[in-house]
């Protein structure tokens, strides 16, 4: 047998291979029917939030026409900064005229969040919330890009 036709294996390639872990879901709040932002008791259980203690520093992307992002950063301030207030199981934010001013229609659509933390400034941990609706994305009504398929160009 020729010594190029000889396929060797290595060490690495005995071990048994153990099956990945499940990622683990990101925490989520929604947007209700009247304005409020929403957080579920066991989103801030993960999150490590203190609910009656902390108050947050709320703000989105600069110079973005449509709403996609907001940020909520933990400050110790008291002035220019919203409290989360007990409303049902979970505790929520009231921001209707800010959502309503940035063209979220959270009275007809129905808008979820994932929350992921992300570094602010030194020793701050800040949380971005992504906002997603519920509703399906409309179908393209455009013009149509890109060549012409070849059944199309034969029958003109």
């Amino acid at each position: 047998m020729k010594a190029s036709a000889i396929k060797f294996f290595t060490p690495e390639e005995n071990v048994t291979v153990t099956k990945k872990l499940k990622e683990q879901p990101k925490p989520t709040g929604y947007i209700s029917g009247t304005g409020k932002l929403v957080l579920p008791p066991k989103t801030l259980e993960e999150l490590g939030i203190e609910p009656l203690s902390t108050r947050f520093k709320i703000g989105t992307q600069q110079g973005k026409r449509t709403l996609k992002f907001l940020y909520l950063i933990p400050s110790t301030d008291e002035a220019g900064t919203f409290s989360l207030s007990k409303s049902g199981r979970g505790y929520s934010i009231p921001l209707d005229v800010i959502l309503k001013r940035s063209g979220v229609d959270f009275e007809q659509i129905k808008y979820t969040f994932t929350v992921t933390l992300f570094n602010y400034e030194e020793g701050v941990v800040g949380f971005e919330l992504e906002l997603g609706n519920s509703e399906p994305k409309p179908a393209y009504t455009g013009k149509p890009r890109g060549r012409k398929p070849k059944g199309a160009v034969a029958a003109e």
